[in-house]
């Protein structure tokens, strides 16, 4: 049995570097990295992609797959549920870095198993229209960024692109602004003008090209 850690590192904000010290930080003794550099996670799918496909040679039942989050796997619905259903059929256990979340077979029961289930969806629908949002909101603010010029681009962030991903996410778990902002590092205020106003947030990180 191994512990394998996946890692998509689809933007310059994101370093391979980082997502391992994370999954170390957590208490994860990882065997081997598996990662895929500058792939969208809405464009390839998981099996397109040319290390995400090994993890279906690769992965045998009882090894563990590391993900910092779900949306690692992508940011497609289909794909993402497909992959984490497999995986499980297969025996394999997975475990995000986020929140400690644990998802394999080892229930039989059918209630527990639709729970399971219906968090899979929902991490995987949640990360999709993210994805969505963000495109959208993206081009809002390249189109502002040409209307008004760079004199116009307002205050910088206080956080990168993954740390933002990473608060939307907590955020669309239920989590308060005081428990996410203690999990990512941002101020409690940060997190509420990220939660209130997302796309504005989107839009202020692409004028300062972060």
């Amino acid at each position: 049995m191994q512990t394998i850690l996946y890692a998509r590192v689809s933007t310059r904000d994101q370093t391979l570097e980082h997502q391992i010290t994370q999954a170390e930080a957590a208490g994860f003794n990882i065997d081997e990295v598996v990662a895929d550099h500058g792939v969208s996670g809405v464009q390839h799918k998981l099996r397109e992609r040319p290390e995400g496909r090994r993890l279906y040679d690769k992965l045998r039942a009882g090894d563990v797959l590391v993900l910092r989050w779900l949306d690692r796997l992508g940011r497609n619905y289909d794909d993402v549920t497909d992959a984490v259903r497999h995986f499980i059929r297969k025996g394999v256990v997975i475990r995000t870095i986020i929140n400690d979340m644990t998802f394999d077979g080892a229930t039989t029961d059918p209630v527990q198993q639709a729970v399971r289930d219906a968090l899979i969806a929902f991490l995987a629908a949640t990360a999709q229209a993210q994805a969505e949002a963000t495109k959208v909101a993206q081009q809002a603010g390249i189109e502002l960024a040409k209307e008004k010029g760079d004199r116009f681009r307002g205050r910088k962030p206080s956080y990168d692109r993954q740390t933002f991903d990473m608060a939307v996410s907590l955020i669309g778990l239920g989590h308060g602004p005081s428990a996410v902002a203690k999990e990512t590092g941002l101020s409690r205020q940060a997190v509420i003008r990220i939660r209130d106003n997302t796309n504005d947030a989107v839009a202020a990180m692409e004028r300062w090209g972060l």
